[in-house]
């Protein structure tokens, strides 16, 4: 059948006939470090960097690629498959408190295996540093057997509230159930409560869980596939980028209690070749702003609010893992569109902005790619 790519089928074909060659790009790229399997990156207050490696190590590196040796007192990870440490953020008031989250993926019973966020105290030496006073304050539920799909992208709003991308861990059903956090947007108070106006607060399913016990109440968006990607715009609206099955990439505007729809529908289809009906055969659930065909396989988002990239100033970038690009995305009010790609020649894991208007990313150790941070400029 003729399926809808997403406005983005045959303009995406076109764009990815257009991404602009190494040598055409607008930005020089300076090589700074390289890491082994490195997944996340954020800066401090003092320009510094934490770096994460999914095999379970957090480092801090400098602006000139000088690494310290791995933070001590960090969680046992269960590294496989895409499993391992995940994200890490600061607290919004870190300068004062050093608070920070780190997300990972945790053993269970057997070989059960989720995501899980924990926050502690972040002390940091000459050489390196350790944290102290973890406590993990959220947990996907229920652990599963398989490795895949955790997500745990981690975001602050200026609200101070804590959100948690979810993945549905490659079991689809989750996404559209409510007895579990897999498949979802969470929203949680900055120690792991939940707030009292979240949408599904007062949720209640016939058979609940012990004791009337059940995840619904940090919901705050259902139908997700794996999101790897969440960013607020100036307006303070959250973007969050997912990757589709085998096509149908999403950009998803989130909005209170609204249902995306995955695995009922997809722009994309099941990697067995079996048909997913397209989000225009269910206008119940919310559609995405734009979706890919071929995918971009999004890795990271953020929205640039610097001023370094003349007219880049409220664009997104993406990161993009298959794709082996940054792509460039646009938005108009509540819609959006890929404007620009730009060929990175590796897959692409992780995408930041540091306070000089920088933009630094690291590649995904896969293939030619050797794990790097690279520092990207404007091309003078």
């Amino acid at each position: 059948m003729f399926r809808r790519f997403a406005s983005t089928s045959l303009l995406g074909l076109l764009l990815a006939f257009s991404v602009q060659a190494q040598d055409e790009r607008p930005f020089s790229v300076e090589p700074i470090a390289s890491f082994d399997e490195p997944w996340t990156l954020t800066f401090l207050p003092n320009g510094r960097m934490l770096v994460t490696e999914k095999k379970g190590n957090l480092r801090v590196v400098t602006k000139e690629g000088r690494q310290s040796p791995p933070i001590e007192g960090l969680p046992d990870v269960d590294y496989r498959g895409q499993g391992g440490l995940g994200d890490v953020i600061l607290h919004p008031d870190y300068a004062d408190n050093g608070i920070v989250y780190i997300s990972y993926a945790e053993a269970g019973i057997g070989d059960t295996r989720g995501a899980a966020v924990m926050r502690a105290v972040l002390e940091l030496g000459e050489r390196g540093g350790r944290i102290t006073d973890g406590e993990v304050i959220w947990r996907q539920y229920p652990k599963v057997l398989d490795d895949g799909h955790y997500g745990h992208r981690l975001a602050f709003d200026d609200e101070g509230y804590l959100w948690i991308s979810s993945g549905e861990r490659q079991k689809f059903t989750p996404a559209q159930d409510m007895q579990s956090n897999m498949g979802k947007i969470l929203r949680l108070e900055e120690d792991g409560s939940i707030p009292s106006d979240n949408p599904f607060v007062n949720y209640i399913e016939e058979e609940p869980l012990v004791d009337g016990v059940g995840p619904y109440g940090e919901v705050w968006t259902l139908g997700h596939r794996n999101p790897l990607g969440m960013a607020f715009d100036s307006d303070g609206q959250l973007w969050v980028i997912e990757m589709g099955p085998a096509g149908g990439d999403e950009l998803n505007r989130i909005v209170r209690g609204e249902n995306y729809g995955y695995p009922v529908v997809s722009n994309g289809d099941h990697y067995d070749g079996r048909d997913m009906p397209d989000h225009d055969a269910r206008p119940e659930f919310t559609a995405p702003v734009i979706s890919w065909t071929p995918v971009i396989s999004p890795g990271d988002f953020m929205i640039y609010g610097g001023d370094l990239f003349e007219g880049w100033q409220g664009d997104a970038l993406a990161a993009g893992l298959s794709s082996q690009a940054i792509v460039r995305i646009r938005f108009d009010g509540n819609d959006a569109s890929e404007v620009e790609r730009y060929d990175m020649g590796a897959r692409i894991r992780s995408i930041e902005e540091a306070p000089d208007g920088s933009i630094w990313v690291l590649e995904d150790e896969r293939g030619e790619s050797r794990g790097r941070l690279l520092k990207l400029t404007p091309r003078s």
